[in-house]
Formats: C-alpha cells, sequence, structure tokens
C-alpha cells in the first residue's frame, strides 16, 4: 500500500519531485529518468509508472534552465525506443507458451499495424502493452522498429517540447499541477471509452 501511495504521488506532484530529484543528483538525473522511462515502456509489469507527465514535466524544467532540453530529448528517446523494443522480444519468446494454452487478455488475432504502435505511445498502459502483444502476433521486426522509431519520436517530441516552450508562460507555472492532472486525466481517457465500447458491443 505505501509503494501504491508513493506512485499515485509522485505522478500527482511530479513537477516538486522531480525538481527536487534535480537539486538532489544533478546529472544523475538523467540516468534516473532514463531508468523509469524505460521500465515504463519495456516491463508490462510496471505500466503506472509516469510517462507523459514525466516528459512534460522534464520539458517545463529544461525551460527553466535545469535541465538540457537536446539531454532530455536523447534520454527519452533512447529509454523509450529501448524499452519498446525489449517488451517486443519479451513477448516474441513469450508467445508460443501464451499460445499453447486459452489466455484472458491476449488472443493470436489481436494483430497490431504500425498505425496502432505509434498512437500506442500516447496513451498510458496501452503504450507498455502494445509492443507485448506486437511481438507475441509475430509483426515483423523491421515494421516494429521502424515505427517504434517514429512513435517515440513523435511522443517524446511532442510532449518535451510542449513544456519546454510552454513552461515559461506565467500561466503554466502557476497551475503547473492542475496542468499535469489533466494530462494524465487526457491520456487516461481513450483507456475508458475503449473499455466502455468493448462492453456495449459485448452487450449487443
Amino acid at each position: 500500500m505505501d509503494i501504491i501511495q508513493f506512485f499515485i504521488d509522485f505522478v500527482l506532484h511530479i513537477d516538486s519531485h522531480l525538481l527536487e530529484l534535480v537539486m538532489r543528483y544533478g546529472t544523475w538525473i538523467y540516468l534516473i529518468l532514463f531508468i523509469i522511462v524505460f521500465c515504463e515502456t519495456g516491463l508490462v509489469v510496471v505500466p503506472f509508472l509516469p510517462g507523459d507527465s514525466l516528459l512534460f514535466a522534464a520539458g517545463v524544467l529544461a525551460g527553466a534552465g535545469l535541465m538540457g532540453y537536446f539531454s532530455a530529448m536523447g534520454i527519452f528517446l533512447l529509454a523509450g525506443a529501448s524499452g519498446d523494443c525489449v517488451n517486443y522480444i519479451l513477448g516474441h519468446f513469450a508467445g508460443p507458451a501464451i499460445f499453447r494454452k486459452e489466455h484472458r487478455f491476449i488472443k493470436k488475432e489481436y494483430r497490431h499495424g504500425g498505425k496502432a504502435i505509434i498512437l500506442a505511445r500516447f496513451i498510458p498502459i496501452i503504450r507498455t502493452f502494445a509492443p507485448f502483444v506486437a511481438g507475441i502476433a509475430r509483426m515483423h521486426p523491421y515494421v516494429f522498429f521502424f515505427y517504434n522509431i517514429i512513435g517515440c519520436i513523435l511522443w517524446v517530441g511532442t510532449l518535451v517540447s510542449t513544456g519546454y516552450f510552454l513552461g515559461n508562460l506565467e500561466f503554466v507555472r502557476t497551475h503547473f499541477s492542475v496542468i499535469v492532472y489533466a494530462i494524465v486525466l487526457i491520456s487516461v481517457i481513450p483507456v475508458f471509452v475503449s473499455a466502455v465500447r468493448a462492453r456495449m458491443m459485448k452487450g449487443k
């Protein structure tokens, strides 16, 4: 319970926590950010780690001169792309074992195209599971790698740059926590809509 409360507090107050980490660890913050994003995208057991809000918050701190903009971009790109690759490989090798029996959440017909890999980047939880399922579905490695890179560039570039260029606005500084909450909420909406739509279709 304490761990869950810690992560909830970290996500909801990511601005103060990230600033504290930057002030305490200096350049080591880039390693910390790499580990968080790598785990969030590469390990299906931790889809609850912060993603969108973390990128936005890092962009804001970069805009304030507390972090390097290009350094943050590079670390997030490396972590996000490599994390998805690891997740894809895990799914690829776990696939045969899963398909030998019925599975409640992952079925062989769930095949993700390149568009899904890109869009999944912007949806929490789905972002973590999409590359794993792509590996299980045996998406061609070159195809997955291409869309993985494109999706990662769009995801990181959009969120970090938005934080960087808008972070100096008085409104953003004053209402930063509210904006982070909004990002988290907006990111979760597609998951909620998909769940409701699936339930409605099931009821027909």
